[in-house]
């Protein structure tokens, strides 16, 4: 069985760092740090891409420029990585948790509606493992009470719903470089957004208060330094030039994981909705049902484990971190995003990377690690 490594780089990468390093220009203010924010917001179906140094800071960013601040709420996922909900305490919002839908892992539309208060002011769906949320019913309901949609899509580069792509549907979408994802730089971020006031005020943030075409000691608004490096961009833009074909390698060999273990009782993949058009899969997961599996989520884990085969799976909700026993949320009743916490594994998209072959032998690990852990 082989399970390829990643993050994947060539000679490409190799060649576009060779023309930044000679460049005596390595900072934010190369030309390649323009070309990828071009390019990765015209890939994303967005008017403007605006780079951060990464994609925890780019939701920081996303908050702050659409005015987020201390006394709003700010409607998030329960399951999802920290930096979802911290990002609004960093901005002095109140992070509001809501339960996730059993089996796309995504916000549940109906349970975002009804958390929403008279402080409520934005919402943050994440579409969880390159899965698009609902996006139809989510700003369906944003828009009935005028509320600001920040996508994190830190999940989802390439991914469409309806043959939108994400981050093109809210204001604004978050994405992230870091090390694991589908395209990385080790780190790095960036915000699409079609709004030119928006993205005018996220550039001043990240650029010192900087004004588009004004003089380096010209300040206008409070800002900061997130600027991508020209080595980051330099990367990400040979990233970016495989990352089709890499996405429809993964959608293959999904198809082909999901067929071959299509018998096995008590075991749920992640179901994205027919209007989930294109899912990138950052990760391949599932659900699964001891009673019908015949072992544990966590017996199943060590079974795997002695294959070298990586399963990961969240240890608690997000409301249930030791910071949010010290700063401010609200937490609205979550009994899926609980019971996902029992059950629900994930593995990493390198998994999806290899051939036909590979794929066929890690589902015979697979059924032979329950197997194992049915003994557990």
């Amino acid at each position: 069985m082989s399970i390829p490594k990643w993050p994947i780089a060539n000679e490409r990468e190799l060649e576009l760092l060779r023309q930044v390093l000679q460049s005596g220009r390595w900072g934010g203010y190369h030309e390649f740090v323009t070309r990828f924010e071009n390019d990765f917001a015209r890939f994303q179906h967005s008017a403007y891409g605006v780079s951060a140094s990464n994609g925890t800071v780019a939701l920081e960013m996303a908050l702050a420029a659409a005015g987020v601040g201390p006394g709003d709420e700010v409607i998030v996922p329960a399951i999802s990585f920290i930096s979802t909900a911290t990002a609004v305490s960093r901005v002095g919002g109140t992070p509001v948790f809501v339960d996730i839908e059993p089996y796309t892992f995504n916000m549940d539309p109906d349970r975002a509606g009804a958390a929403i208060g008279p402080r409520t002011k934005a919402m943050i769906p994440v579409h969880f493992g390159g899965a698009m949320a609902n996006m139809d019913r989510l700003m369906a309901v944003a828009s009935r009470r005028g509320l600001t949609v920040i996508e994190d899509a830190a999940h989802a580069h390439g991914s469409e719903w309806r043959g939108r792509r994400a981050g093109s549907i809210g204001l604004a979408g978050s994405f992230s470089f870091q090390n694991s994802k589908v395209m990385t730089a080790g780190e790095g971020g960036i915000l699409t957004t079609s709004d030119a006031d928006f993205a005018e005020r996220l550039r001043a943030l990240a650029n010192q208060g900087r004004r588009s075409g004004g003089g380096w000691f010209h300040h206008y608004t409070l800002g900061s330094n997130f600027r991508l490096t020209a080595f980051q961009a330099a990367v990400l833009i040979a990233q970016l030039e495989r990352l089709p074909a890499q996405i429809q390698l993964r959608a293959t060999n999904a198809r082909i994981l999901r067929e071959a273990l299509a018998d096995l009782p008590g075991l749920t993949l992640q179901q994205a909705p027919p209007e989930a058009s294109v899912h990138s899969y950052y990760l391949w997961m599932g659900r699964i049902d001891a009673a019908s599996f015949g072992a544990t989520r966590d017996a199943f884990a060590k079974a795997l484990a002695g294959r070298d085969i990586p399963l990961t799976y969240y240890p608690h909700p997000l409301y249930a971190n030791p910071v949010y026993q010290q700063y401010p949320c609200r937490v609205e009743p979550c009994p899926v995003a609980e019971a996902t916490i029992q059950d629900a594994f994930w593995m990493p998209h390198r998994m999806l990377m290899g051939s036909e072959q590979d794929t066929m032998d890690i589902a015979k690990a697979l059924r032979e690690a329950r197997q194992e852990a049915q003994k557990l």
